[in-house]
């Protein structure tokens, strides 16, 4: 399999299994005090469900999880911490977005959730915070660490080298320093 080939799966599997989290997460929805571990475990069913079903193998989905749980992390992170809203941390106006994608992300990361995450995260950027090329990654702007160029993902996307210098290594850009 190529990349580019790959990279088209990878971006339809994160798509799935983000759907099969909004599924579960509806039926969690009265067990918001617990919130982390029923989102962790979402995110689980959903990669479960990818292998389970063959579109996957264990190590693919499991990084697919990986790519989910750090952009959850990271969206709790920001919201938990600056009290801003999701319109900021994607940076561009949410009606670009599929209303359901919307929908996702808030359930995904609303309040009584980001309160765990944000006793148990550290706001330090940590090499998990960061997004490389090959990876894929949901709706935001990220921002090169070396030369500061912006790209914008309005759908979950792979994530390419730099267009303006080429590195491989990505901050997801918000209007906090």
């Amino acid at each position: 399999m190529n990349d580019a080939s790959q990279g088209s799966l990878f971006v339809r599997a994160y798509r799935q299994m983000m759907e099969r989290m909004k599924t579960r997460l509806e039926e969690l929805e009265q067990a918001e005090k617990a919130a982390l571990p029923h989102l962790n475990a979402s995110i689980e069913h959903a990669a479960e469900k990818a292998v389970e079903l063959g579109e996957l193998s264990r190590e693919e989905a499991l990084l697919i999880r990986s790519y989910l749980q750090r952009d959850f992390e990271d969206a709790g992170r920001y919201l938990a911490t600056t009290g801003r809203d999701l319109r900021t941390w994607l940076r561009f106006d949410l009606e670009l977005l599929e209303d359901r994608l919307l929908d996702f992300f808030q359930r995904g990361v609303d309040q009584s959730r980001l309160e765990l995450l944000a006793f148990e995260a550290p706001l330090a950027r940590t090499e998990e915070e960061r997004y490389h090329s090959g990876e894929i990654t949901g709706p935001g702007t990220l921002q090169c660490e070396q030369c500061g160029e912006c790209v914008a993902f309005y759908a979950p996307a792979a994530i390419g080298p730099c267009l303006a210098c080429g590195k491989t290594s990505f901050l997801r850009l918000t209007d906090e320093p």
